[in-house]
């Protein structure tokens, strides 16, 4: 891989970076000459792994053995960063767990340590380091999501709900973040992890790898990336963009003669409006109902 003289000396903490996408991400970036903290909870040899990996192939790295749930680690992550090289320009939120019980099987123990580990976790350890990129001025914050957190899925009602808590916790802090100079995005990776590799054919693992993921990471963080705000969908070499969206103009409600309200049995195909926030979503359903309201009253 040829470095990029841009990213060359700038410094990048992973979490999560044991092992899979995390693993993948931190050789990817040291690659193309970011400083790299490799974070993993495991301090029996993953996170130190991938650091011999990275500094075999001429990189620079440190391994930092924190839990993203344990009380401080933000701190001691941003204090590594910055007593190695002296500085910190973007952070990647990987570190996870994934969910194996439906609900009506799984725990309310349970249900909290998923949502404890993949939403508290990205959020504390982002609290802890956004402070320090507002105020240089810059930085690049990632989140990791999931689709289960834009669609949901069957089995995974704890990590869906911590997913989808991520994006919207996303959008907020990119809109708070953007005009201080840092640019906070969300992946959602779909790859050949442990997390899925028992449903995927061998054929799926080898296109669907983790590597084919890492180069839109780099992109995302890169030091003149312009893209914030938004969730992207990633795998196989292949990306697009997710939104909520709320569809059409609306329509309204019966007040009378209608048993169930006037929720309709199906919604007529009609365009997609996309928002840039909660407030410009409610000033553009406030428009539609005046004006659809007022047709009605004139029986158009």
């Amino acid at each position: 891989m040829v470095k990029d003289s841009r990213c060359e000396g700038r410094v990048v903490i992973v979490t999560g970076a044991g092992a899979g996408l995390g693993r993948a991400y931190a050789l990817h970036l040291a690659g193309l000459g970011w400083r790299v903290v490799v974070n993993n909870r495991n301090r029996s040899s993953s996170a130190d792994a991938v650091v011999a990996e990275i500094r075999a192939q001429g990189g620079e790295a440190i391994a930092q053995y924190d839990d993203v749930c344990s009380e401080g680690a933000g701190e001691r992550l941003l204090q590594a960063a910055l007593s190695t090289w002296g500085r910190l320009d973007a952070l990647v939120n990987n570190a996870g767990v994934d969910q194996h019980a439906p609900f009506h099987k799984i725990t309310i123990e349970d249900f909290r340590r998923i949502f404890a580990i993949n939403f508290d976790g990205t959020v504390a350890i982002t609290h802890a380091i956004y402070p320090h990129l507002r105020a240089q001025g810059s930085g690049r914050i990632l989140v990791s999501v999931s689709s289960a957190g834009l669609h949901g899925l069957h089995g995974l009602s704890a990590y869906s709900a911590s997913k989808a808590a991520l994006i919207a916790f996303m959008r907020s802090l990119a809109a708070e973040a953007a005009p201080k100079g840092v640019l906070v995005s969300a992946i959602a990776p779909y790859a050949a992890t442990r997390m899925t590799e028992a449903h995927l054919s061998d054929e799926l693992r080898e296109w669907m790898s983790a590597a084919s993921v890492a180069p839109f990471v780099g992109g995302l963080i890169h030091p003149d990336a312009t893209s914030y705000g938004q969730t992207w969908v990633v795998g196989a070499g292949w990306a697009r963009r997710a939104s909520s969206v709320e569809w059409g103009e609306g329509y309204a409600i019966p007040m009378q003669g209608s048993p169930m309200g006037g929720a309709p049995e199906h919604v007529a195909a009609s365009p997609p409006r996309e928002f840039a926030d909660a407030l410009a979503a409610h000033a553009d359903f406030l428009a539609c109902a005046q004006q659809g309201l007022h047709r009605v009253g004139r029986g158009e």
